[in-house]
């Protein structure tokens, strides 16, 4: 019984992390001519391959000529360097340069479109179809939305005679879907001159629609840290020979045993981080059963956990994953391989190690018959950055002022965006895009029928406007 009292006390003295803010008079946005800003951009066909030397260099230039045509002022007022070549990196200088700049990131390059699937777009995947209301193509979600609405929000600001008193830098990476070269090249660069980032924003999550159990308003997550990157190769090696004589154990075999061990044994779940905050932050907005569930975690945090298991994207904010993804053995049907390779891409969440990561296989996998080695690429999650911090709350605040029916709540992305090559020399990272989203959409991100709403577009820029302005009025004691 006291248990209950001390359970119904902890669900009735919940209070809301959520605030309200008094709407803002912002610019008016162009809408016609910012549709037509994203159809062209969508048209240039900025594939990015692994290996650069199949990529049209020529969509870039394409894409650049576009972007020079369509915001003249930025191109004409901002300070404008191509690094790696083309990638497009803006200083918008600052009337205090003391203080640490605002860094806006998006990159100009899209994920390829397989043959196979063209008959099933709606509209052709490079035409920017503008239709019932949504721009359609490859790089509407991914992420030229945020190339031109970036652009958009400046070109804007800049017509309305605003000068930032914080510098804002604009970082585009012209293949975060391939080597991110371009990224890293421009935070070296800014490294290189002690430039300190006091906010970098990029793309990672975004507002949610209906994908939070209980919750009927959208959520506008926002990414506090994404998740560190491991890939590991196994590798099994023996003689080979006749598949007539196969010993009792061949590469294959061992090779299978241990990828199945691991994908049957997963790294341990994580109570707490930004998981728990995540609920902690919707408490109380939720149906009164699962608000008695949420605001007493202190004792139910295995139920949660149990549930929050079940679906592979909530169960990938909990844990380190762990994905075979690529198998290679024998030529031909008939010969025992010399060798069998197996590759297991791990997504570390924020507190594992890739040291962690090659313990567990040790324990798992428990075969010295089966050689492990990290490939290149591999970081580690950082700190995620504080729901408390002036960044955050400045986040915070252009969200609540521009979309002030959604609530906001902290979320950790699984993926890796180009805002990574920041980690350690910027003072905050946080990971968002104010665009619309249901489950369906999401699986449009690289997908077939990539699309984005015209309202999200005018959406996206006037959280950029108001960040910029709200950036420019943190004080530098808050710094």
């Amino acid at each position: 019984m006291g248990l209950l009292v001390v359970m119904v006390f902890n669900t009735v003295m919940v209070t809301s992390r959520q605030k309200t803010f008094a709407p803002v008079a912002l610019p008016a946005v162009d809408v016609p001519r910012l549709t037509r800003a994203l159809s062209q951009a969508v048209a240039a066909r900025t594939v990015s391959h692994q290996d650069p030397a199949d990529n049209d260099w020529s969509q870039w230039d394409l894409l650049h000529a576009h972007l020079q045509l369509q915001f003249p002022r930025t191109f004409a007022t901002l300070q404008r360097e191509n690094v790696a070549q083309r990638s497009l990196l803006f200083t918008w200088l600052g009337t205090n340069p003391a203080l640490p700049p605002l860094v806006l990131m998006a990159h100009q390059d899209v994920v390829p479109v397989e043959d196979k699937t063209l008959p099933q777009w709606e509209h052709p995947p490079f035409s920017g179809a503008v239709v019932d209301g949504m721009v359609w193509g490859r790089g509407t979600l991914d992420d030229k939305v945020g190339l031109i609405t970036t652009l958009t929000a400046v070109e804007l600001l800049l017509e309305q005679g605003f000068r930032p008193t914080r510098t804002v830098i604009l970082a585009f990476g012209h293949d975060e879907e391939s080597q991110s070269q371009g990224a890293t090249a421009m935070a070296a660069l800014l490294k290189a001159r002690g430039v300190t980032p006091w906010l970098v924003m990029d793309e990672g999550l975004v507002t949610t629609v209906g994908m939070m159990p209980g919750v009927s308003r959208p959520v506008a997550m926002v990414g506090m840290a994404q998740k560190g990157y491991a890939t590991v190769e196994l590798k099994v090696t023996s003689q080979g020979g006749h598949s007539s004589m196969p010993p009792a154990a061949t590469p294959v075999g061992i090779l299978g045993r241990a990828v199945a061990a691991l994908e049957l044994h997963q790294m341990p779940a994580r109570a707490g981080g930004v998981a728990h905050e995540m609920l902690e932050w919707v408490t109380a907005d939720v149906p009164l059963h699962l608000r008695l569930v949420f605001a007493n975690l202190w004792l139910l945090r295995p139920v949660v956990r149990q549930l929050l298991l079940r679906k592979p994207q909530s169960a990938a904010v909990l844990r380190t994953t762990t994905a075979p993804t690529m198998l290679e053995a024998s030529p031909k049907e008939n010969i025992l391989p010399s060798s069998a390779r197996a590759v297991v891409n791990f997504r570390l969440i924020p507190g594992d190690t890739v040291q962690d990561v090659l313990a567990h296989i040790a324990t798992t996998v428990g075969d010295p018959r089966v050689e492990v080695n990290v490939l290149p690429g591999a970081h580690e999650s950082k700190q995620p950055t504080s729901t408390q911090s002036a960044q955050f709350s400045a986040v915070h605040q252009a969200i609540g002022e521009v979309d002030p029916d959604v609530l906001v709540a902290p979320g950790l992305v699984t993926g890796a965006t180009d805002a990574r090559q920041f980690l350690g020399h910027a003072q905050a990272i946080l990971l968002y895009r104010p665009v619309r989203l249901t489950q369906p959409d999401v699986a449009r991100i690289h997908g077939v029928n990539e699309r984005i709403v015209v309202a999200d577009l005018e959406r996206c820029v006037r959280f950029e406007v108001r960040l910029i302005q709200l950036a420019s009025q943190v004080s530098q004691a808050t710094n």
